[in-house]
């Protein structure tokens, strides 16, 4: 339902977060409690999550970090690595700890120290995934050096991901965080088993945002953000009303001090305002009569999941973003820090 102030929609789910653990865990995740009925968690801890029994203890761990009252399932993934057993991934998935296997180039982002080196190297996972109906969930940059950062998604999909569709085509793939207009195309092109998920920072930024009046490090991310006609893509593909676009915030908070330093590290936090991040993009698109399909129906329709049947109401009205937010004791700036923004999400 939509009135010129109000808009109340499915409860959405997060398709891409990433928690952390310890006491930031605790600090961050009712953010994302408070918004989505579910989300995707990422792997990438240290050690990172390779075995069935690692994230059932995970899951556990992000519950009890769940306020109370709020009902929000975490949804499992497995961190893929050159010695993945076919069997291990299948057994976590048919026993309903694992979700989805998430695919990191070795080094490409925080975390992916342990990723693969060559995707020839899970082959043998990748088609037991593809029989028993497993999404693969991918991080779509190459690493090489002698490629420039703002070309390796592009080079990626070149290389690596359409060989892979073409050889698996029954393989559920999800292009996760895209940036670019050519992964747009190819998104476009592929079958109905390929999907992609969008942020909201590659929808409201470009790369003059980190660069522009000097160096902004809380602009930076991976993949990093893009040309403006990149964005535009980007804007296009998430309002279009297409069911290969859904909604997943690659929320990754780090404190004020890993970010403001000299090798700072990549990552947005976007969690504390996410929904209305998205809802302000489709407000200015024409497009909030789409906000529904893209935040609540698209990605449990991909994964095979029933939808939720809550519901979130969002309200025009200008919001003031905190320039830093307290997550249990670590400072941590949030996506529009020290500016407004034009929806709010109701208690």
């Amino acid at each position: 339902m939509a009135t010129e102030q109000i808009l109340t929609i499915r409860r959405p789910d997060d398709w891409h977060v990433h928690l952390r653990d310890g006491a930031i865990l605790a600090g961050v995740t009712p953010y994302t409690a408070r918004q989505f009925a579910r989300a995707i968690v990422m792997p990438n801890l240290s050690p990172p999550v390779t075995t069935v029994d690692a994230a059932r203890a995970y899951r556990d761990r992000v519950l009890t970090a769940v306020p109370k009252g709020i009902d929000f399932t975490p949804l499992m993934t497995c961190y893929l690595t050159d010695s993945t057993d076919p069997e291990d991934v299948a057994r976590g998935f048919d026993e309903g700890v694992f979700t989805a296997s998430k695919l990191y180039p070795a080094h490409a982002t925080t975390g992916s120290a342990h990723g693969v080196t060559d995707i020839a190297n899970i082959v043998p996972v990748l088609e037991r995934m593809a029989e028993i109906g497993m999404p693969l969930l991918v991080h779509g940059e190459v690493t090489d050096h002698d490629i420039d950062i703002f070309d390796r998604e592009a080079v990626f999909i070149e290389r690596t991901l359409a060989p892979l569709v073409a050889r698996l085509p029954e393989l559920k793939v999800v292009f996760e965080h895209i940036t670019t207009r050519q992964a747009v195309e190819f998104v476009e092109s592929a079958g109905d088993r390929v999907g992609a998920t969008i942020t909201p920072q590659h929808l409201h930024i470009n790369r003059n945002a980190m660069l522009v009046g000097g160096i902004r490090p809380h602009a930076y991310c991976l993949p990093v953000a893009k040309r403006e006609e990149h964005r535009l893509a980007l804007r296009k593909a998430a309002t279009s009303g297409s069911p290969k676009y859904f909604l997943g915030t690659d929320s990754a908070p780090h404190a004020v001090s890993a970010k403001e330093s000299a090798c700072g590290c990549a990552g947005i936090f976007n969690a504390p305002f996410a929904l209305e991040s998205y809802a302000t993009v489709f407000d200015e698109e024409s497009a909030l009569d789409r906000l529904e399909a893209f935040a609540s129906e698209n990605g449990p329709n991909f994964y095979g999941l029933p939808l939720n049947r809550g519901t979130v109401t969002l309200e025009r009205c200008d919001v003031e973003v905190p320039a830093t937010v307290d997550a249990n004791g670590t400072p941590i700036v949030p996506f529009h820090g020290g500016t407004k923004i034009g929806w709010k999400l109701r208690a």
